[in-house]
């Protein structure tokens, strides 16, 4: 058997054959005339099993699956030979099984205090496309059903973004990718990068930790969680119960790149913002800067065009006020004009020399009977006595 996430890297035939000498050597050890009594034996057995297995994994399908006191989980795999009884506890299994099931299991072979052999199990997960999609549908109705996944409890990505806080393997050529577009795109962002495991039963627990570790510092304004393209066993584990609860409780915004675009997970759904892979993520985090030029080009154009037609149509503006003005001068000019010449009409005609030259004639004193008063012509004073007066009729 190879080892599923790569942490183990032998045969079935191997290690039973470097474990041949060590059993051998402590069953030699305890060979005696004094029979040994079933909890030493137990004791012996767990012991030599302990050292020579310390941890193992194993592939098989699910059957007997069964919950008691709402704690404790007890299952068999299976393949088409043989049956391994397992026991773990409820907590440890973040993801849902139930018969029938393909899983990978990680745990410890010993023998209980019964001497019925049990394997330990501290993880599990589905394996294969039609297991994880199963257990998916499972754990995605049970949570969705909590309104884990409520759209009015995604919040945006800021706007301006100077810290990020990146969750992923250094290795994987899904990050490099992010970055190279993150610093191509816009650049002088400070990233945090906590590097994790993307993939195995080990991943969720780690990358629950780097979640922790950023909510609990508080220095970032997002978190990216990144993976690059892979199978659905290696995708998985971002369908774990724990990982997908810290995601939608995480005080700073999340955003994934999980896959590709196609591609789905519990943590997707969780998060505040879907990115389809960390590419696209790098993109929706960050404004183009050749985009930008381009738009503050064009704006400056604008404001540049804007101005000159405001300054243009307060200069035709002022030209119509100062030509309403000037006309409004010349109409009171040519109203005092037309009054001063008016004036000076009814002045000339009550000038006495235009009078005298129209023939009449200008009369000064007191025409009083008796005496003498001056009469004026356009060329001649005369004086006169007066004889006598009457009034007109």
């Amino acid at each position: 058997m190879s080892n599923y996430s790569g942490q183990l890297n032998y045969s079935t035939e191997d290690t039973l054959e470097a474990a041949r000498p060590s059993l051998r050597s402590s069953v030699e050890q305890f060979q005696s005339p004094a029979a040994l009594t079933p909890s030493v034996f137990i004791s012996i057995t767990n012991d030599l099993l302990a050292a020579n297995y310390e941890m193992l994994e194993i592939v098989g399908e699910v059957a007997s699956f069964k919950v008691n006191q709402g704690k404790w989980v007890f299952f068999d795999i299976k393949d088409d030979e043989a049956s391994v009884s397992c026991f773990m506890t409820l907590y440890q299994m973040k993801m849902p099984i139930e018969d029938g099931m393909k899983v990978i299991v990680r745990g410890t072979p010993k023998l209980t205090k019964w001497g019925k052999f049990s394997f330990t199990v501290n993880a599990v997960k589905p394996v294969g496309e039609g297991s994880i999609k199963k257990s998916f549908e499972i754990l995605k109705k049970k949570l969705t059903d909590e309104g884990l996944f409520d759209p009015a409890k995604k919040r945006p990505l800021p706007k301006y973004l100077t810290k990020l806080g990146v969750i992923s393997s250094l290795q994987a050529a899904g990050y490099a990718d992010f970055i190279k577009i993150l610093n191509a795109r816009w650049g002088g962002i400070h990233v945090q990068v906590a590097h994790t495991q993307v993939q195995g039963l080990d991943a969720p627990a780690q990358i629950v930790k780097a979640l922790k570790y950023f909510n609990e510092r508080g220095e970032v304004q997002t978190i990216a969680i990144l993976r690059g393209g892979g199978s659905a066993d290696d995708l998985s584990c971002f369908n774990d119960e724990e990982l997908t609860r810290a995601i939608a409780a995480s005080k700073i915004p999340i955003i994934t790149g999980i896959g590709h675009e196609i591609d789905e997970s519990l943590a997707d759904l969780a998060a505040d913002v879907k990115a389809s892979t960390p590419s696209n993520a790098a993109e929706m985090l960050t404004p183009d800067r050749n985009d930008m030029k381009l738009g503050v080009g064009m704006m400056i154009d604008r404001i540049d065009t804007v101005l000159y037609n405001r300054a243009d149509a307060e200069k035709k503006a002022a030209k119509e006020k100062i030509a309403q003005a000037t006309n409004a001068i010349y109409a009171q000019i040519r109203d005092a004009q037309a009054k001063v010449s008016h004036q000076l009409k009814v002045l000339v005609a009550m000038n006495p020399e235009m009078v005298l030259k129209r023939g009449y004639a200008i009369l000064n004193g007191d025409i009083s009977p008796g005496n003498v008063v001056k009469i004026t012509t356009i060329n001649k004073e005369i004086k006169a006595e007066v004889k006598e007066v009457n009034d007109r009729k």
